[in-house]
């Protein structure tokens, strides 16, 4: 018989847990499909009292998972996108020089195999674009504000409330965890060095129930979106809330679901939906990586081989086109309009449409202006004048509006 694959799990959380499970509940299916016993010998977490969902038999128990792992040179399966942002250059380079696998499936989507997808099922394609909602945190807000009316901050405690979001939801609704997972997927498309510090940032939380609305009127809903598009000025990464067509499929994904698209060369737009986070859909993706290992199945960690990654020429944020939605709150009175359009025009950003609600001099209205394709650097330029008039009451909100999907 093949010498068994043996695991230690490093941390019996929520994860950890369910991987642990699945591995011993489901460990004749998992021989099958792995040509070999797939084995849990090691674990290590801080309580050993807790109930885990599987039973210990012949299981070594580790107060310090260092000391569990200081056997080297093994393979290692991580969901930790932070890490893997921040530091997976230099691992894959100490694991493909071992001869070893940093797996990481589980770091991006959850239950959506998009790495395996991106780096195997399209190895054909020159891939031009990867995009998609990266964090279900978010796209659960939004979705509720959508639905309900009701604000951001309403519906955050909420989902906090139901456990969808942290205690400190920083991570999530400033953006950042989208953007870890971001800078893997665009490593992993384009063949190049993760560079974390070359995205570009913006969370949900500036996000109003009236910007949902409006949206909504205009065509569109709106998703916090991460982009990494390769340009002929460069590699674009961005995450930030967008407005994409209500008929793009997209613009479906609701409540806690992800969704990545890639587009290539040869196979045009593939569409990615399920599950992105949760105990079952993660422990899904981190034993489909151990079943491969088991397979003795070897591919390089980003795609190409770590000692040929460089880090990509990042394209300029201000020389990016495309079409903005821009809500002002001003003083209703004669004038103002024509002042914030001519602020427009003199950047030469084109304005699509505009909607007014409301007519009191005495009381401050919104104004809602959509542009056509302009340069980035030349709207800024354009808002950082219409925000020093006395008439316009608060910082213009900008949402990118996306519509090619």
């Amino acid at each position: 018989m093949t010498a068994p694959l043996t695991l230690a799990i490093a941390g019996l959380g929520t994860v950890g847990a369910a991987t642990g499970a699945l591995v011993r509940n489901q460990h004749e299916m998992l021989e099958l499909r792995a040509g070999r016993p797939v084995v849990l010998r090691a674990v290590s977490a801080r309580n050993r009292g807790k109930p885990r969902g599987f039973h210990m038999d012949g299981v070594e128990w580790f107060d310090d998972p260092v000391r569990m792992a200081r056997d080297a040179k093994r393979h290692v399966v991580t969901a930790n996108k932070a890490l893997l942002a921040h530091r997976g250059n230099q691992l894959a380079r100490k694991a493909e020089g071992a001869g070893l696998v940093l797996a990481y499936e589980a770091a991006v989507a959850g239950g959506i195999p998009i790495i395996k997808a991106l780096r195997e099922g399209l190895a054909a394609n020159n891939l031009t674009r990867v995009y998609g909602i990266l964090n279900g945190t978010c796209n659960y807000i939004l979705t509720t504000m959508r639905e309900s009316g009701r604000e951001f901050g309403d519906v955050l405690a909420e989902a906090q409330r139901l456990g969808y979001a942290e205690a400190d939801p920083s991570f999530d609704v400033d953006g950042v965890d989208a953007a870890h997972k971001l800078s893997i997927l665009a490593a992993v498309a384009f063949g190049v060095a993760i560079d974390f510090s070359a995205l570009k940032v913006e969370g949900i939380r500036h996000v109003s129930a009236a910007d949902i609305a409006y949206a909504d009127q205009l065509g569109y809903r709106i998703k916090l979106l991460g982009i990494a598009h390769m340009t002929e000025a460069g590699l674009e990464q961005r995450v930030q809330p967008c407005m994409v067509p209500v008929g793009s499929p997209i613009a479906h994904v609701d409540g806690v679901f992800n969704a990545v698209v890639a587009e290539g060369s040869s196979v045009g737009m593939s569409f990615y939906q399920g599950r992105g986070a949760g105990p079952g859909p993660t422990a899904s993706a981190v034993v489909a990586d151990i079943v491969d290992i088991a397979r003795g199945h070897r591919v390089a960690t980003f795609n190409v081989p770590a000692t040929a990654l460089e880090k990509a020429h990042t394209a300029p944020s201000e020389r990016h086109r495309g079409a903005y939605y821009i809500r002002l709150m001003v003083v209703d009175r004669p004038g103002v309009i024509a002042d914030v359009a001519a602020a427009l025009r003199d950047e030469q950003v084109s304005l699509e449409s505009m909607l007014q609600r409301g007519r009191d001099p005495d009381t401050a209205v919104t104004v809602v202006l959509t542009t056509h394709e302009t340069e980035e650097g030349a709207l800024q330029r354009a808002l950082l004048r219409i925000s020093a008039l006395d008439t316009v009451l608060e910082p213009p909100r900008v949402i990118r509006i996306i519509e090619a999907l």
